[in-house]
């Protein structure tokens, strides 16, 4: 078969990118390696994790707050594997969900490793068949990243674990150690501590969701204490050994090496990062090289060395995000069809999906200052919110940077309710490079989460929050 443009990998950046790509006029294929669409986010991912948090979510609610809100509950427990059977019907409906789009755009479908077999040639392998060849004008890789697990951390996908098996514990673990503060350790810690689980995070660096503002940081973490979970920072694992039922984890403190904490625990979460997936795609019988850190090298058109070739998501630079390699993919497909579209790299925003949430875009207050741009900050806590109040949910603030002779919005960071919701408005105002003088004169609903963002930008305009 020929096409002219065929993308390697299902995921969100590379289904999107065949959808935009048929949308233009492409005769369009898509590769995928494992029986469903859907890539990492959708089977054991963004997708899978997010409907364990909010059933977990519930339950935490239900024994913590429903008898203050006049519901009371005999009798109650957590069902895990019903939890996972939900979480599997979610992940099944978004597969199928998938698939209907391919059909509808009239994209054609292959099962199986795609492997670049010189200019505009692809082999997919599927199982013991011969390999199917097909030709093609373009080539999108869009093949993602996998968990990043050392050696010597003895993984053995039983009791040493990646986010890939924590989506699918069948029994509330008594204690789990959560290897790395990041956003995934984070939201897979956080669903198994609502449930009961002790929790552990051990972080290298001194603080977690490192990349973030230090004040989100500073917030969710006395936000996950209230539920009980552990944090060592500045600690490093020296050596991680599973038997049949347990797993020891040892680490040491960075200020003091002859200080060492030992678990034993059910689980061992290792959460650390993540890492591009490019293993044999053929990449050198077209020239391309990684660079450092095993990505594929573009241009400002996402464009490899080999010119005929385009490259998205998590295999390039830049943050490892579902939505950015969207972006991405409806930028290349674009591109392609001789348009001239734009990625706003600094307003993809990022999303933390503990409860409560965060949610950031933009300049941190710490670039802010080693870049030497003077700013104003606004900030708004929201127990003060009305809204907050009737729902209960009074952890958290807004965080507001503005530059402090223009007014220009430059960062804004959100931890609470529904922040995973509200940086769209942050991020729609800083597209247009709005003031946060016109954040603060638009009418915000009454009671809502909103009014924090507003007031956060009343705050960083000459101190005029109202409610606070």
């Amino acid at each position: 078969m020929n096409y002219d443009v065929t993308v390697i990998g299902s995921g969100p950046g590379g289904y999107v990118a065949a959808i935009r790509c048929a949308q233009l006029g492409f005769k369009t294929a898509i590769i995928e390696k494992y029986s469903v669409l859907g890539g990492t986010c959708l089977n054991v991912g963004c997708i899978p994790s997010k409907a364990l948090l909010d059933s977990s979510e519930h339950f935490h609610n239900a024994q913590h707050t429903f008898e203050t809100h006049g519901i009371q509950l005999k009798d109650l427990k957590a069902n895990l594997p019903q939890m996972i059977r939900r979480k599997n019907e979610v992940v099944t409906e978004n597969n199928k969900g998938v698939e209907f789009l391919m059909k509808k755009n009239k994209i054609d479908i292959y099962y199986g490793h795609g492997t670049i077999d010189g200019p505009g040639k692809i082999k997919i392998l599927a199982g013991n068949d011969s390999p199917t060849e097909i030709e093609t004008s373009k080539i999108i890789i869009a093949t993602g990243s996998k968990p990043i697990v050392p050696a010597n951390f003895n993984y053995d996908k039983k009791r040493v674990i990646t986010s890939t098996e924590a989506l699918n514990i069948e029994k509330i673990p008594q204690r789990l150690v959560v290897v790395g503060g990041g956003v995934i350790g984070l939201e897979l810690g956080s669903v198994y501590a609502r449930l009961g689980t002790e929790v552990h995070v051990v972080e290298f660096l001194d603080r977690i969701i490192a990349g973030m503002d230090a004040d989100c940081s500073r917030e969710l973490m006395k936000s996950m204490k209230k539920l009980g979970v552990s944090f060592h920072l500045r600690h490093m694992v020296t050596d991680v050994k599973a038997t049949k039922s347990k797993v020891n984890i040892s680490a040491k403190s960075r200020d003091d090496e002859s200080k060492t904490i030992s678990w034993d625990a059910d689980y061992c979460l290792v959460s650390i990062g993540r890492k591009p997936y490019t293993d044999h795609l053929g990449l050198e019988k077209v020239g391309i090289t990684l660079d450092e850190k095993g990505r594929i090298p573009v241009n400002e058109k996402l464009q490899t060395s080999s010119p005929d070739i385009y490259a998205i998501g998590d295999v390039i630079k830049g943050p490892m995000l579902a939505h950015k390699a969207e972006e991405e993919g409806v930028f290349v497909a674009e591109v392609l069809a001789g348009q001239k579209p734009h990625i706003h790299y600094n307003l993809i925003p990022g999303v933390v999906y503990t409860w409560p949430e965060v949610a950031s875009v933009g300049y941190t207050e710490e670039q802010l200052k080693e870049m030497g741009t003077p700013y104003k900050p606004g900030k708004f806590p929201f127990r003060a919110l009305g809204r907050a109040r009737a729902s209960m949910d009074l952890d958290g603030m807004v965080k507001v940077l503005v530059h402090k002779e223009t007014d220009e919005i430059l960062g804004v960071h959100i931890v609470g309710a529904r922040a995973a919701d509200m940086i769209a408005e942050a991020v729609a105002l800083m597209e247009f490079r709005a003031s946060a003088e016109d954040a603060a004169r638009m009418s915000h609903a009454h009671p809502t989460y909103t009014e924090a963002f507003k007031e956060a930008c009343l705050a960083a305009t000459a101190n005029r929050a109202i409610h606070v």
